[in-house]
């Protein structure tokens, strides 16, 4: 018997009353996998089994709160992930989310929200929480500015480094990282739930460039999402690293190996197409599993 705590049974999983969850709706790059103009036996293999644009959902079942994290170009299909018997009921009322964090103004953090305006869903008003910068920038450019001026993204813009209550259930601090910020600045959410702290930090320069040790922000949290793009510096053929930067996964091995050692889960997301350690049989793979790491998964579920 489940006892009188349990308030519902999803995926299997017995889920307590005001429970929250993240639900990890895609754990690659930008560009997707396959991605355009990609015709390597990765991408290849892809095709059949595609794997969608880094997003999380927050999900609290038993009161039927729903949130997105980065709204993806791969967003109609991330969708179908959330399983919770609800969910579809909202979205035909136009109401799938009761809010909507963004990281920052690069393709596959925002696109996706061109799909829930007019010539789409049409979705209802709903919170976009984000910072200042990135909400003058939705407030100003097209198309984005019609979803604004139509009052379906409610900007509220959150101060960088401070604890926001968004409801009973957590809180989000918004972490400035060092990034390429052509539109906006860029930001890693920190979400704290009832027992746990999740960090989802999928897009940084350098570990060595920003302001602060990341070996004490995940000693902070329970399970920590990380920039994962790539494993070799010269991954992308004819493109240098100093173009496209991103910590490699070696590295951030190496700095985080006494936080797993210690009981935090240190999970890989964004990874780029040319990345080896999505092959899961790869010996890259292989060594992320050996040393304690995770590379994360469409479908994958932590508790908050």
């Amino acid at each position: 018997m489940l006892g009188a705590a349990v308030g519902l049974v999803v995926g299997g999983w017995a889920i307590e009353r005001n429970e929250l969850y993240a639900l990890v709706l895609g754990s690659v790059q930008d560009g997707g996998l396959p991605q355009t103009g990609c015709y390597t036996a990765r991408c290849d293999r892809a095709r059949d089994q595609p794997r969608f644009v880094a997003s999380l959902a927050l999900i609290e079942p038993v009161s039927k709160r729903y949130y997105l994290v980065d709204a993806t170009p791969d967003i109609s299909r991330q969708l179908d992930l959330i399983g919770e018997p609800d969910f579809r009921d909202r979205a035909r009322a136009r109401r799938p989310f009761d809010g909507i964090f963004l990281t920052h103004a690069h393709i596959g953090h925002y696109l996706g929200l061109a799909l829930l305006g007019r010539e789409a869903l049409g979705m209802a008003p709903t919170p976009c929480y984000c910072t200042e910068q990135m909400a003058a920038y939705l407030s100003n450019n097209g198309p984005w500015s019609l979803l604004v001026d139509e009052g379906r993204l409610q900007l509220r813009p959150l101060s960088i480094d401070a604890w926001h209550r968004i409801d009973d259930l957590f809180s989000v601090r918004l972490l400035p990282v060092p990034h390429r910020d052509e539109f906006s600045d860029t930001v890693g959410f920190e979400f704290r739930g009832p027992t746990r702290t999740l960090l989802y930090l999928p897009d940084i320069d350098r570990w060595d460039t920003w302001d602060r040790r990341i070996e004490d922000v995940v000693a902070g949290t329970d399970v920590a999402l990380l920039d994962g793009s790539f494993f070799y510096a010269a991954e992308v053929p004819g493109r240098s690293q100093e173009e496209i930067r991103h910590p490699l996964m070696p590295d951030t091995m190496r700095r985080l190996g006494r936080a797993v050692a210690n009981g935090r889960r240190v999970v890989f997301i964004h990874l780029n197409n040319t990345n080896a350690s999505l092959d899961l049989e790869g010996r890259e793979n292989r060594e992320v599993r050996a040393r304690g790491f995770e590379v994360a998964s469409e479908g994958q579920r932590f508790r908050l």
